[in-house]
């Protein structure tokens, strides 16, 4: 199944861990790594004031069942020093399925594609930049949203 993960971090050295995360995801989740973008720098969307941060999407294709995925990605993010205790706090690592195939899936475990990544564009541009014709399902084409204007976010490449 091909899986679309959006990285990113923003405490410590946050361009080097959203690499080595690019550079090793593929490996943890048993596929081959189809594509990953240039590493992005994105001012946070709600949740306390913090820095900037580092993002960047992979796509992946693996064997893997979504929440094998899953579990995968939470285990990633714990070994980085992840701490759950702010809703949309800082990050030592973030991990997320945008998409998963054509799943559909509002599991509150894993909800796909991911709820809010039609609005974010340190999903959508880093996403654009390695699949031009990607499409987000329910959503419709990653352009079209883009060329529409319905993100409103500050983000610049900061490494390709």
């Amino acid at each position: 199944m091909r899986y679309v993960i959006a990285v990113g971090a923003n405490l410590g050295e946050a361009a080097l861990v959203v690499g080595h995360a690019l550079d090793t995801l593929a490996e943890r989740l048993n596929g081959d790594l189809v594509a990953r973008s240039s590493l992005y720098r994105t001012a946070p969307v709600g949740g306390p004031e913090q820095p900037d941060f580092i993002n960047a999407v992979a796509i992946v294709d693996s064997n893997l069942e979504p929440p094998e995925i899953l579990a995968h990605l939470q285990a990633m993010e714990s070994e980085s020093g992840r701490v759950r205790d702010v809703r949309w706090g800082p990050r030592t690592l973030d991990l997320d399925v945008i998409v998963a195939g054509d799943v559909v899936s509002d599991d509150p475990e894993l909800t796909i594609p991911h709820p809010r990544a039609h609005e974010r564009a340190f999903v959508l541009m880093p996403w654009l930049e390695i699949d031009p014709l990607a499409k987000l399902p329910g959503i419709g084409e990653i352009r079209t949203i883009v060329d529409a204007g319905f993100i409103d976010q500050d983000i610049a490449v900061v490494e390709s």
